[in-house]
């Protein structure tokens, strides 16, 4: 299906894991320019919310009003002129910058890549390590963080590339794998279990959920995203063009998409551009956590 689209801000570097604050404006991980960035539709403007070095990768509000953001200073063949390390960072709305977590149970990280607070209000991420389909070289992880900033590793899921993470009202857990093409769901209880694989093509990356329990999963080669439902039966795709890599749902039945631009092998490239889709779903609301 097409939906009305329009670029809202462009110039963007690699733009991955947006979220939209109570007020309208879209903060989203401006990768290539170590900085999370935020668009205000009530002027129309792009800017910086804060820069935190390295190459953040998604991020999200707390209840502490601190956006915390995955950091992984590699991105493919690009790598950050002002290094950090693979950590989970928070930012406070005056622009401070701390590092929460740079490992979970003894296990030093190697790439945290999409955030989610659960209703527990504890935080949840993916730690996928390089992106190496070919060789592989790094074992993913499913990771939380207790509400008193102690890390544990959930899962040691093997060189799958988790990918984006989100969270169900019941406290499961649902995650993409870029390189075996799955859909996880982990009840609260431990069971893991495959809902969906996605066509041909259509990599996963990002992914939210709408009112009605439906999945909307960024399919990154295949410009658009794909929307299943809730026990995994296809149901739509989204056809946006580019290079998709995450979404957030807005207010107004809006869905905002990073899209990479073309692709770049150099790794440097800022042609992001931040579209605005209007889907006609309203998302399910997002839950929000704090990091004693």
């Amino acid at each position: 299906m097409k939906k009305p689209m329009r670029v809202v801000s462009e110039g963007l570097g690699h733009p991955e894991g947006p979220y939209e604050f109570d007020d309208g404006r879209v903060v989203f991980a401006n990768t290539y320019a170590s900085a999370i960035g935020v668009y205000d539709p009530k002027t129309g403007k792009t800017g910086t919310y804060a820069f935190v070095g390295g190459g953040p990768n998604a991020c999200m509000l707390g209840t502490d009003g601190y956006v915390y953001s995955t950091q992984t200073p590699t991105v493919g063949a690009w790598s950050a002129p002002e290094h950090r390390p693979p950590s989970i960072q928070r930012s406070s709305p005056s622009g401070k910058v701390e590092i929460v977590a740079t490992d979970a149970d003894g296990i030093t990280f190697t790439g945290p890549n999409d955030l989610t607070f659960g209703p527990d209000g504890r935080l949840y991420f993916t730690n996928s390590g390089d992106w190496d389909p070919a060789t592989k070289p790094h074992v993913g992880y499913i990771c939380v963080i207790e509400k008193n900033g102690t890390a544990h590793i959930l899962e040691d899921l093997g060189k799958v590339y988790p990918n984006g993470i989100v969270a169900e009202p019941d406290g499961s857990i649902i995650w993409v794998e870029s390189y075996t093409m799955k859909v996880v769901r982990r009840t609260p209880d431990g069971r893991k279990t495959v809902i969906h694989t996605m066509p041909d093509g259509h990599i996963p990356d990002g992914l939210k959920i709408d009112t009605q329990g439906n999945l909307w999963i960024t399919a990154v080669a295949a410009g658009g995203v794909d929307i299943i439902a809730k026990d995994g039966t296809p149901i739509d795709f989204l056809e946006t063009g580019g290079t998709i890599l995450n979404c957030v749902f807005g207010k107004g039945g809006i869905l905002y998409c990073c899209d990479m631009g073309p692709f770049d092998v150099s790794g440097a490239a800022m042609s992001g551009r931040l579209l605005r889709v209007e889907v006609g779903a309203e998302g399910m609301p997002l839950f929000r956590g704090a990091i004693g």
